[in-house]
């Protein structure tokens, strides 16, 4: 038997990081069968769909990892319309679902409560198709139904506490757990790697499975992905989205890897783990059912480990989206020509140890391309105290007078200015870094002196110096 496993995402909005942990296991799982991965888009809500959605998906994977023509797909579930439909009138000729005319308002009349499942009062009414009737699923009476699930064991259901539930609504339109269960079918899924979100539905579509006379697939309920506040991550609440992350400036690498821990860790002590040995360590046994947290902290932590293992040239080039703009990422504040690639090529080193996203480097470089630092007003007030303007002054005339302008001999100068005056070095270059860069934080002072230049350097200390008093 060939593994079969799929990635069926709505393309209803961005592309939530608990769909590409998903993705990434069923990816694995078949990589380690010499199985096929198939992504099938979930487009029957075209009320929300919207085909950028769609692209996007395609995207958020390719970035991941999952490239477009490595896997089967994508196949959209609207096209198997026809399939649906014909398995819905099976079931209701074989008297496995029947039709049903109550409206909700009906059922909480005969049960007294808004709360109670449908009470099953059309199951012999002999109704057939018509306006207004949905097709019901005749669940047993009695019984369990068993999961088999890789990860939790064997959960049981009740079946006397599992209502008649709708398959096709009163348009004739199948719902999402037929549709479902057809779609694996036709596709040949033997494994369901997803959500624990969908646990509950899963022994719905295991009776949906037996009554159409096929053998379920094998399941594996990967357990939710919740905040700090042990709440399931929400789109309106929390940062889910795996673009953002992206656009951010968080590497591919980096987000697999994490993804890849919610909920599972390879061997040893250890997290942060070339992806060769997931792929060939990760086992869906293994997957603790408990919720998975997701830290963005961490994350952030991983990712500041991923720039810093960088050769310094790939670190270059993984900038350039944020030095340069693109489409999805805000432009930087210089002008196009002001950008210096041999400046940054200069200083890169210097940055890559101090970042954490890669969308950090410009306001650690944008003191190179701008014409004018932008100042930090908060950084101005705390560094440019009382004496801050005949030190300018000092560290200018000391500055000028050097015969080699290097990050050594401005070290050297402006430490006998800070100690002509009482200060140590980290005092006395206070009002010069913010002067030169505009912030009281940053790379290196003396190297990016160096690389700005004598002129330019010299020049806006001079301007600081003027706005004081």
């Amino acid at each position: 038997m060939t593994v079969r496993v799929r990635f069926a995402p709505s393309p209803t909005g961005m592309f939530h990081v608990g769909g590409a942990r998903s993705a990434l296991q069923n990816w694995i799982y078949a990589k380690q069968h010499a199985g096929v991965f198939v992504l099938r888009i979930e487009d029957t809500d075209a009320a929300r769909n919207r085909p950028e959605w769609t692209e996007g998906i395609l995207t958020a994977l390719d970035w991941i990892g999952i490239e477009r023509g490595t896997y089967e797909g994508p196949h959209f579930q609207s096209a198997n319309a026809g399939e649906h439909r014909a398995a819905a009138m099976r079931l209701a000729a074989d008297g496995r679902a029947y039709y049903c005319d109550c409206a909700r308002e009906d059922v909480q009349a005969r049960t007294g409560s808004q709360y109670q499942g449908y009470d099953g009062f059309c199951r012999d009414r002999g109704l057939t198709e018509g306006p207004g009737r949905a097709l019901r699923f005749r669940t047993p009476d009695a019984g369990e139904t068993v999961v088999v699930d890789l990860i939790r064991g064997e959960p049981t259901f009740e079946n006397k506490l599992i209502e008649d539930f709708v398959i096709a609504r009163s348009d004739g339109s199948p719902v999402f757990l037929l549709a479902n269960v057809v779609d694996d079918l036709t596709m040949g899924i033997t494994h369901v790697i997803r959500a624990e979100e969908h646990l509950p539905n899963t022994p719905k579509q295991q009776m949906l499975w037996a009554a159409l006379g096929v053998k379920p697939p094998v399941w594996a309920h990967v357990p939710v992905v919740v905040n700090e506040k042990r709440q399931k991550l929400s789109k309106r609440r929390d940062k889910v989205a795996l673009e953002a992350y992206r656009d951010e400036g968080y590497l591919a690498d980096t987000m697999r890897n994490y993804l890849m821990l919610l909920g599972w860790a390879p061997s040893g002590d250890r997290e942060i783990v070339p992806w060769s040995v997931i792929e060939s360590e990760f086992r869906l046994e293994e997957v603790n059912p408990s919720p998975a947290f997701f830290d963005e902290k961490k994350l952030r932590a991983f990712n500041g480990e991923y720039i810093r293992a960088l050769p310094v040239d790939d670190f270059v080039a993984a900038c350039q989206p944020w030095l340069t703009g693109t489409a999805t990422i805000p432009p930087p504040p210089w002008e196009p020509a002001g950008f210096d690639a041999e400046a940054f090529a200069a200083v890169a080193p210097l940055a890559q140890t101090r970042i954490a996203v890669l969308s950090e480097i410009v306001p650690n470089v944008d003191f190179l391309f701008l014409p004018a630092p932008a100042i930090d007003e908060a950084s101005w007030v705390k560094a440019m105290k009382d004496g801050a303007g005949e030190l300018l002054d000092a560290a200018a005339d000391a500055f000028e007078a050097l015969p080699s302008w290097d990050a050594v001999s401005l070290k050297e100068a402006l430490e006998a200015v800070g100690l002509s005056r009482g200060l140590k070095l980290g005092k006395a270059q206070a009002p010069v870094r913010v002067a030169v860069t505009g912030r009281s934080v940053g790379l290196p002072l003396f190297e990016s002196l160096e690389v700005l230049g004598r002129d330019r350097a010299l020049a806006r200390i001079r301007a600081a110096r003027v706005r004081l008093p």
